[in-house]
């Protein structure tokens, strides 16, 4: 049988009963916009974060855009982003108006260099945007003493940790402002899209909410230029019965996780994934590197198995953002990672004979050690991954 990158069937046989009967009565109600269910998520979701607010939104992209927008940073202010990240933390950027500085990634662990933000920052810089990348926490304490020392906003981009702490605190409540995505593929995902923006500061998230809704706080009352992006009924009760079961589902993941790290141990060419001091990582992805990836993704993909590349081009050498200046070289160590990078299924429900098959396949394709025209070169790929 194919083994996917994430099963979403499985979370879905497991919610369906509690689901289906509130979901009729939001449908027979006609209340798909706001109301009592979006109301009690964003209740409960910013209780599972430890913060006092959050703001339901209609996607992660839209949640970056209205943290940066909350923080009042637009046109002329710069921003500083990892170029190892999903193209929509520096999209988010431009649609605000700003100017992103990219940075590199750090060599064991690929998220955000803090030596890489200290060098970037300049008199015009508002903030930097800390992406928890593949389910663990940025280096959050690094982070925080700079922003601090250059008063600077320290943004969370938490779309791929749900539920992911950093030294016992969950993240979402790690910076100033936090922005999240729902999107169908992630820990806390719903059947469709949405997002939220997560904040202590009463202020930031009452701005939040009225950027999302128009500018308006009182309908047909229209104080500030915002636009729409509410996070609908049903996906709010699809959100609000699968975080009950996240820290259980995250388990699985860890699980997942530790049988796959100690079993590839055995296999030379492959490095596996570490763990932060001071994290708890909930494995979102699972991304080994390797050598010849283009010839093991093949292979792996031929024999049913779902493994994919997150990213397999940074975003200074995407087409579309040249305009951004930088060229290849400028980012050594994320450019390198992404011709070695290897996401492995991984998901709640996902067995140990279907890891064994995985490691058995992988182990199969690195033997062979097929070649590739593709192989060692971001830029030999032509699209992006999945989200």
């Amino acid at each position: 049988m194919p083994i996917p990158l994430v099963d979403l069937t499985w979370q879905h046989s497991v919610i369906e009963p509690q689901v289906l009967p509130t979901l009729l009565d939001v449908m027979r109600r006609g209340a798909f916009i706001g109301g009592a269910a979006v109301e009690e998520f964003e209740a409960d979701f910013a209780r599972y974060c430890e913060v006092t607010h959050c703001v339901g939104v209609a996607n992660g992209t839209d949640a970056i855009e209205i943290a940066l927008r909350a923080l009042h940073i637009g046109p002329g202010d710069e921003v500083i982003v990892p170029t190892n990240t999903f193209v929509a933390t520096v999209e988010a950027v431009l649609r605000a108006g700003a100017i992103p500085r990219l940075v590199d990634c750090d060599d064991e662990y690929l998220l955000i260099d803090p030596r890489g933000v200290e060098a970037a920052i300049s008199p015009r810089t508002r903030a930097v945007i800390a992406v928890h990348l593949y389910g663990q926490v940025a280096p959050m304490r690094d982070l925080a003493k700079i922003a601090e020392k250059h008063n600077l906003a320290l943004i969370e981009d938490a779309a791929q940790c749900q539920g992911a702490r950093l030294d016992g605190r969950r993240a979402g409540g790690l910076g100033h402002i936090a922005a999240t995505s729902f999107y169908p593929g992630k820990n806390l995902g719903a059947y469709g899209d949405g997002g939220a923006v997560l904040t202590d500061d009463e202020g930031l998230a009452r701005y939040a909410r009225r950027l999302a809704n128009h500018g308006s706080a009182r309908k047909y009352h229209h104080p500030d230029i915002g636009f729409n992006s509410r996070l609908d009924a049903l996906q709010a009760v699809i959100l609000r019965e699968k975080l009950r079961r996240l820290d259980d589902w995250n388990a699985l993941r860890q699980e997942i996780a530790v049988y796959y790290s100690e079993r590839l141990a055995e296999i030379d060419e492959v490095r596996v994934p570490t763990v932060r001091p001071g994290n708890e990582h909930v494995w979102h992805l699972y991304v080994i590197r390797i050598p010849r990836r283009d010839s093991v993704l093949a292979a792996l993909n031929r024999a049913g198995i779902g493994a994919a590349v997150h990213y397999p081009i940074p975003v200074h050498l995407q087409p579309g953002y040249v305009g951004l200046g930088y060229r290849a070289g400028d980012f050594p160590v994320a450019e390198r990672a992404a011709t070695q990078i290897l996401s492995l299924p991984i998901f709640p429900g996902m067995t140990t004979s279907q890891c064994d098959v995985v490691i058995d396949t992988l182990r199969e394709a690195l033997t062979v050690g097929e070649t590739s025209p593709g192989d060692g070169s971001p830029l030999a790929h032509e699209t992006g991954a999945v989200r």
